[in-house]
């Protein structure tokens, strides 16, 4: 690299690359990597997220929905009508304590924009 292209990166000119803002980087020992974003912890809800239905539903995403859906065999995923029809037959053995936020939003997505037809969820 150049004596200009390092006084140039030192006033912090914009006609400097990329590249040669890595080598001064590289030459003076600092690491660069890209940082990954924090993943959303148990209790955080997933705003984006909220009153989105699925086209499909993984059981093992929703712990709940995977203990009352122990009878279906053979799949991994059910369509919105399914989980809805399983949470509102099965409603009566839900912890409603030990329901995941993301689940909470799922069964109130799933009653709100697929009908008020759910007796006890």
């Amino acid at each position: 690299m150049s004596r200009v292209t390092l006084y140039r990166i030192e006033k912090g000119e914009p006609s400097v690359t990329m590249g040669a803002y890595f080598n001064a980087m590289i030459a003076l020992n600092i690491d660069f990597g890209i940082i990954t974003p924090a993943k959303l912890t148990a209790n955080e809800v997933d705003v984006d997220h909220q009153g989105w239905i699925p086209a499909r539903i993984h059981l093992s995403d929703y712990p709940q929905l995977k203990q009352l859906a122990w009878h279906v065999l053979g799949t991994d995923e059910l369509t919105p009508v399914e989980a809805l029809s399983i949470y509102e037959r099965n409603w009566r053995h839900v912890d409603a304590q030990k329901l995941d936020p993301h689940e909470k939003q799922l069964v109130d997505a799933l009653r709100t924009g697929l009908g008020k037809s759910v007796r006890n969820v």
